[in-house]
């Protein structure tokens, strides 16, 4: 069985969300589920203080008893508390698995940069709320129980990344993000105009070079401005890589929707859980 401990480093999880998924999972024996009440604690924006999720964060990393941490949500909040989490983890919390993707990528990328567990992009607890979130669900416990039936179908052997547009363009530059050279990087995005889109590959691209690659997944939900942009969002990632000299290699399965597939970051995670 895996043992499988599920906090929230960003915002709360709605309660109800929480007892869908463990109504998912009662009375089988391939996955066990905890949920830190940490997840239902609300402290403005946040799921608890920045210490609280800290130490929620910290309790499911380092306890030997779980095998694995899933992130309840996204939302702002993971990059307040990933340098100080990744310096306290121990040697339990580097023999476990991490899933999430949203906001929860800056301490996904801090985890991925400290050789600190297993680490993917895929979904999130709180997605069984989306249509189709009990298929986005059972994905994630796959990859969780060492599955491959989840992954994101163009991973080549190139090691490979995967983020949300904004948190990566945030991300690069500071002491959190990991050294991506060689590596397939995929990006998704949503709620964004295209221009903070295109303004966003501006910056991105610049911290880029030397990547073998650039996939696109899903730009949704795209508000409507007050005058066309006049390019789409493939566009605006072909031309910001062609300017780069990054290869832009196509559409990614990614996105923040119940399709959104399981990107593991680099080689090692994909395959069977060690």
């Amino acid at each position: 069985m895996v043992r499988i401990a599920i906090c929230a480093p960003g915002k709360p999880l709605k309660r109800e969300r929480a007892d869908a998924v463990e109504a998912l999972v009662a009375g089988r024996d391939d996955v066990s589920l905890q949920f830190h009440d940490q997840c239902f604690v609300h402290a403005g924006h946040f799921a608890g203080s920045d210490d609280v999720r800290l130490a929620a964060l910290l309790e499911c990393a380092n306890d030997p008893g779980f095998d694995a941490v899933w992130f309840a949500m996204g939302g702002y909040g993971s990059n307040r508390i990933a340098a100080r989490a990744v310096a306290r983890m121990d040697a339990a919390a580097r023999g476990k698995s991490y899933l999430g993707y949203s906001d929860t990528g800056f301490l996904l990328a801090a985890l991925y940069r400290h050789g600190i567990g297993r680490v993917a992009h895929g979904p999130l607890a709180g997605d069984i709320r989306r249509e189709g979130g009990t298929e986005t669900i059972e994905r994630a416990l796959d990859w969780l129980k060492g599955g491959e039936a989840g992954l994101e179908p163009h991973l080549d052997n190139h090691p490979a990344v995967a983020f949300n547009l904004t948190t990566l363009a945030m991300l690069v530059g500071t002491e959190l993000a990991p050294d991506l050279t060689g590596h397939v990087v995929m990006v998704e995005e949503v709620a964004e105009h295209l221009y903070a889109i295109d303004r966003l590959f501006f910056h991105l691209t610049q911290h880029l070079k030397g990547i073998a690659g650039l996939r696109l997944g899903r730009i949704s939900d795209v508000p409507e401005n007050d005058r066309p942009f006049g390019s789409d969002a493939e566009e605006i990632a072909e031309d910001w890589c062609a300017r780069s000299g990054i290869p832009y290699l196509g559409r990614a399965d990614i996105g923040h929707d119940a399709a959104n597939k399981i990107v593991p970051f680099g080689l090692e995670a994909r395959g069977a859980r060690a």
